[in-house]
């Protein structure tokens, strides 16, 4: 049996092609409204599985983009249109989408939809709506279920950053691949800044087996952290299926739990950055640093004066973005090789003046953060840090 699946992100074609094939199915795959009326010709399918927000790419075609459905939110739903008005076909459609609006469903079941499905979800809960509308082998179907349990698909895609220096140890662990297998809606891409041990190699272990969902961004020189992370961000920005981007640090001091959080809260807001803050968790060993502690607080405090914000941690190594805005923040280098999240904060500033800036930062508190073997700064390098600041502050005046 064949099965066209539509969507304009590859993190979920990706996962549909090899849950479907898993289970027996011919898989083709479309990531536009009118390669998808193409492909359906060609293709003839006996199911389609569509989501309802792509892009109609008007430019390649003539006549068909005349009857293209003028709520382009909802282009995804022109296919649906074709297949049941224009070739009088009764193949069975099935929609899946992050949209929830009310009209918009219900124009699909006027058109003649046979499911819908709202992000997020489970492949289980996909491939058992598949195996009721067209069927399936069923020894297959118990065979394979086993391996898609617990795996799902989020109402939006996010690449993450993460940079490496010397982090061979650390990619061992499993954390990583385990995220991604459950998490269908992410990509991490890790950088490689330069690393003088097996890092590189470590990390071409680490992404085999995982390639649309685990990338390697080699910087050959070690640039520092900035300037790892701008390069990912920039090169991760260039792809239109994510819509948020971060970046996160390789010793999972802020876990995955504590990013999702991150995510979740620019998902449901105007902001354009979310930002974790560590500050509730620093307290935890105050006896055993309170050296370290007096001068993180004196640093923060430094830093607020400058800014001109009230942000409590600018220094956490957690933050999601809207890809629209990694551009402007990421295009031109940093001047310091560790405190670029204050010159993107400053940069913020420089974009949308400051009382607007501060209506599109949020600072969010981790729940679950603590301190990494080997991750804390010198006392040395947290006197340096002075001297970056006065840098900043003269150079974004």
């Amino acid at each position: 049996m064949k099965i066209q699946v539509i969507d304009d992100q590859q993190l979920v074609l990706l996962s549909l092609q090899k849950s479907l094939s898993d289970l027996g199915y011919e898989v083709k795959c479309s990531e536009n409204v009118l390669d998808a009326l193409d492909l359906y010709d060609e293709f003839q399918p006996d199911l389609v599985i569509s989501d309802i927000n792509l892009p109609i790419v008007p430019e390649r075609h003539g006549d068909r983009n005349a009857t293209i459905i003028l709520n382009e939110t909802a282009a995804g739903l022109r296919v649906l249109q074709y297949i049941r008005n224009e070739r009088r076909h009764k193949t069975p459609v099935m929609i899946l989408s992050g949209n929830v609006d009310e009209h918009i469903i219900e124009e699909g079941f006027e058109l003649g939809a046979n499911d819908y499905m709202k992000k997020p979800l489970s492949l289980t809960e996909i491939t058992l709506r598949v195996k009721r509308l067209i069927g399936s082998e069923e020894n297959t179907v118990i065979k394979k279920h086993t391996t898609i349990k617990q795996q799902y698909i989020q109402d939006t895609c996010v690449g993450v950053v993460i940079p490496c220096y010397n982090e061979e140890k650390r990619l061992l662990s499993d954390e990583f691949r385990k995220f991604v297998n459950t998490n269908l809606g992410y990509h991490l891409c890790f950088v490689n800044d330069g690393s003088t041990d097996n890092t590189l190699k470590a990390l071409k272990e680490l992404k085999k087996g995982y390639e649309g969902r685990i990338s390697v961004y080699n910087c050959k020189k070690n640039g520092g952290k900035a300037e790892a992370v701008r390069q990912g961000m920039l090169h991760l920005a260039k792809q239109k299926q994510f819509d948020y981007i971060g970046f996160l640090d390789a010793d999972l001091s802020t876990n995955f739990d504590d990013f999702s959080d991150l995510v979740s809260t620019i998902r449901k807001s105007e902001y354009t950055i979310v930002s974790g803050s560590r500050i509730q968790r620093m307290g935890a060993n105050i006896a055993k640093e309170s050296a370290r502690q007096i001068i993180s607080k004196a640093i923060n405090l430094i830093i607020r004066k400058t800014l001109g914000m009230q942000f409590r941690d600018t220094q956490c190594g957690a933050k999601v973005v809207t890809r629209e805005m990694v551009e402007p923040l990421f295009s031109r280098k940093f001047l310091t090789k560790w405190l670029f999240d204050v010159e993107v904060y400053m940069r913020m500033k420089k974009i949308y003046g400051s009382e607007e800036a501060k209506k599109k930062l949020c600072e969010l508190p981790l729940k679950r953060w603590v301190h990494a073997d080997g991750s804390k700064l010198s006392f040395k390098d947290s006197f340096k840090i002075l001297g970056q600041i006065g840098q900043i502050a003269f150079h974004y005046r």
